[in-house]
């Protein structure tokens, strides 16, 4: 067979090529086509690079990260931000919550609720916080995908949504993260030029000058907004990049990236800004094609991948995307993809601000079957580095380079990835280094390869390994205790609402995990009941115990033998529920996938009310199913169609509940079940009369938690120092500096003048002796005074 005779090579780059051959990257004696002569040409024009980045959010993809032992914690971060390392990322997309699902889960608001304010909330911060530690020079973005209901009256597109996001920013500033990019309007759903510009002069008018605006995030390959941009100078003067989502193709191949003329002739940046959603290894190829090809096709200067990393359980959609697969907390494992070296041929040898050289930019040899290939400069004008990728070659290629344009000519260092190997030996591999001749020198490239080409020094790749899988066993329990206010417990994943810790109400002590969204959200998916579950969907044979509270009317429920999950809606699940209603009603249903919600047994029993704490169990063993309710068996049933799976809790649309003391055991209970309150019923005989004040009153203590210019929030705490109960509470204090209460919450609140009046809801006013109780408020403050006032307090 004769091959199509090469050029006339240099001896200095005939050499290379051997010394190539030696250490692995084949330097074929006859390439499978012609060689194809590449000019590295530093005066060449080109658009300014922006950036390869990841989204954590749009469904609580990252949610499992925070629960990993430290040392491995610290490595899989490593891995995602740390330059030079892994996947070294240069922007980081974050969902900004709602309390809603957004895809695998649901991410919690820093606002519930109209004049609340948490800026602890999620997990979010933490890992913009770990991003900057590693990688000063990150660019950080916020994106909404929902929003609590009370958002305008259920328009996310509102004045409402403007201070939300205001607020978020300003909570950014509390956690010292400087936000660089926020999106106007609702991903991939909702976006309107006027709000776009309100948001534009609301954010100059509040000190957020310098956060840049994008505008689009629109729905796979939707370039809709351009044709908005195009004839509206406001508009285009009010947003700095223009975006479209999986502008390559969505779960394709990534050959092809399509960007109208409206866009590309808007003068705008453009971004990539949500591709990928593929497997953490099987996503690498399309990858690969997609970060050159967006800017050779469409001129897009920046890349995110959906999503950051695979943290959730097996059993939720989309379990394996990411740039890493860590769903293990429990034992550490983590498995660090294909797709992070992917990335790294392009974040370690390049930085934002680079600029493209479209002259030194193309397909091989002008046809996008060869592969294709980007060069970049730096910002000292002197070096470059070139990524090329031939995922659709069918033999191997060589590539000639002359380098001019002031660009050096000095060594040239040589990564390569085979992507069409699974040893993890062959992923982000440094081969032996090029002196150019005169400036000229040659590389053979192998088909399904991904490799870069730099000057630059400093690469490398992380050494971190993972330990081996494990299980999560049992008897497993969780009191709630060691969790501050506001956060999630270890494990479970909220599917939608906002479950989180809280102290406990009821007369109780201590802290407890609380359903914390008071309304149906401004949804991204279809809307659905909350709920929130995790553990081992190998868990077969147990008894989930778990105290509950409902604040309001409604229900409460244990799930159990939870596994896979619809994507939507979400609460479409295999599975069993104990669902306990505030009237005494009670059913054992059974859940799946299709929707189909059975009953398998019903009925009633004593009214559980509100504002008090019941204990309800739920039996699995074989097929056997059974129900109890403070300690009483309300119902059996045999049911064999789901044999194992997760635990956790659920409540009705809208209705905050409380939950204590999580067992999951088989056998004996790991601890002593929590003692069932008196029935709330009147006794037969007639009741004594009521007590008096009981001896000994209470105290309160007053505790400003946040503040901020021109307002705070604050909390009050009460406790019983008597030696009976309470059936309720009264406090009051008075601001000396012109203080006005405007929202508060867990208490019936007044205010007269400078004087404030607090009294107990129906849930916490039972106090037990030695018992405290906290309520909470927002309030504004006219000067810079903010003396706290004495808090005075009675029983009842």
């Amino acid at each position: 067979m004769r091959f199509p005779r090469r050029p006339r090579r240099t001896l200095g780059a005939a050499l290379a090529g051997l010394l190539l051959a030696t250490v692995g990257v084949t330097a074929l004696s006859s390439p499978a086509v012609a060689a194809v002569s590449i000019p590295i040409d530093g005066s060449s024009g080109g658009r300014t690079f922006d950036g390869v980045g990841a989204v954590s959010g749009g469904g609580g993809n990252s949610r499992l990260l925070y629960d990993y032992p430290e040392a491995q914690r610290s490595q899989i971060l490593d891995y995602l931000f740390k330059p030079n390392y892994g996947a070294a990322l240069q922007i980081l997309k974050v969902e900004i919550g709602g309390d809603t699902n957004s895809t695998s889960g649901a991410e919690p608001s820093h606002a519930h609720f109209r004049g609340d304010l948490n800026c602890d909330r999620g997990y979010e911060w933490w890992i913009m916080e770990q991003a900057k530690a590693r990688n000063p020079g990150i660019k950080l973005v916020g994106l909404p995908w929902g929003a609590p209901g009370w958002i305008g009256n259920g328009n996310i597109l509102s004045t409402d949504m403007i201070n939300y996001l205001l607020s978020w920013l300003g909570c950014a500033k509390q956690h010292n993260l400087t936000i660089d990019y926020l999106t106007a309007g609702q991903n991939e759903k909702k976006y309107d030029p006027n709000w776009t510009i309100s948001l534009r002069n609301a954010l100059n008018s509040n000190g957020y000058g310098a956060v840049k605006i994008i505008y689009g995030d629109s729905w796979p390959g939707d370039w809709s907004p351009a044709n908005t941009v195009v004839n509206n100078s406001a508009l285009k003067s009010a947003i700095d990049v223009l975006s479209a989502h999986y502008v390559c193709g969505y779960l394709s191949a990534q050959s092809t990236c399509t960007v109208p003329a409206n866009a590309t002739n808007s003068g705008e940046t453009l971004w990539n800004s949500e591709g990928g959603s593929q497997d953490y290894n099987d996503g690498a190829g399309p990858l690969a094609r997609g970060i050159n090809r967006g800017y050779l096709d469409g001129r897009l200067t920046a890349y995110l991948n959906w999503d950051l990393i695979a943290s959730i359980t097996p059993n939720l959609p989309w379990a394996t995307v990411g740039l890493i697969l860590a769903n293990q907390p429990w034992s550490g494992w983590y498995a660090v993809g294909k797709d992070t070296w992917t990335l790294a041929h392009t974040t370690q040898f390049t930085a934002p601000g680079w600029k493209y050289l479209d002259r030194s930019s193309g397909f091989i040899g002008g046809n996008r079957n060869n592969g294709s290939y980007v060069s970049l400069k730096s910002a000292n004008n002197t070096d470059y580095s070139t990524i090329i990728e031939t995922m659709d070659a069918t033999g191997a290629q060589q590539m000639d380079f002359t380098v001019g344009g002031g660009l050096s000519t000095g060594p040239v260092h040589v990564w390569r990835t085979n992507l069409n190997s699974s040893n993890t030996a062959d992923h982000f591999v440094h081969s032996a280094d090029i002196t150019p001749s005169g400036g000229a020198f040659s590389l053979t490239v192998q088909p399904g390869y991904v490799y870069t080409i730099t000057t630059t020094t400093g690469q490398g790749k992380g050494t971190a390994t993972s330990p081996g899988q494990g299980s999560l066993g049992l008897p497993y329990t969780d009191n709630f205790e060691s969790y501050a206010a506001g956060r999630f417990p270890r494990y479970l994943q909220d599917m939608q609402g906002a479950f989180e810790t809280t102290a406990c109400g009821g007369g109780r002590s201590g802290m407890c995990l609380r359903q914390a969204s008071p309304q149906a959200p401004i949804t991204w998916k279809t809307l659905s009941e909350p709920n929130t579950y995790g553990g081992n969907l190998a868990w077969n044979n147990y008894t989930l115990s778990a105290d509950v509270m409902l604040e309001n009317a409604g229900y409460a429920q244990l799930e159990g033998r939870v596994g896979t999950t619809n994507l939507d809606p979400i609460n479409r699940f295999n599975g069993y529920f104990l669902r306990a209603q505030d009237t005494g009603a009670w059913s054992i249903l059974r859940n799946n996938t299709s929707g189909q919600l059975t009953t398998l047994r019903s009925g009633t029993t004593a009214t559980l009310g509100t504002g008090r704490w019941h204990n309800l169990k739920l039996t699995f063993n074989g097929s056997s199913i059974t129900a109890v309710i403070d300690g009483t068996t309300v119902g059996s049933v045999s049911d064999s169609t789901f044999g194992s799976g997760q635990v956790g809790f659920g409540t009705s649309q809208g209705e905050t509940a409380q939950f204590d003391n999580l067992q999951v055991y088989n056998g004996t209970p790991p601890v002593d079940p929590t003692p069932t309150p008196s029935p709330s019923t009147s006794p037969s005989s007639s009741p004594s009369p009521s007590p008096s004040t009981p001896a000994g009153g209470c105290s309160a203590t007053y505790k400003i938690t946040s503040s901020w210019s021109g307002g705070f929030q604050g909390e009050v705490t009460v406790t019983n120092n008597a030696e009976a109960a309470s059936t309720g509470w009264r406090t009051g204090f008075t601001y000396a500096d012109g203080q006005q209460v405007s929202q508060f919450w867990s208490t019936d609140l007044t205010q007269n003048g400078a004087t404030v009046t607090a009294s107990n809801v129906s849930y916490n006013g039972a106090l037990a002796p030695g018992s405290s109780t906290t309520y909470g408020f927002l309030a504004s403050q006219p000067g810079s005074a903010n003396t706290a006032p004495a808090v005075t307090c009675t029983l009842r």
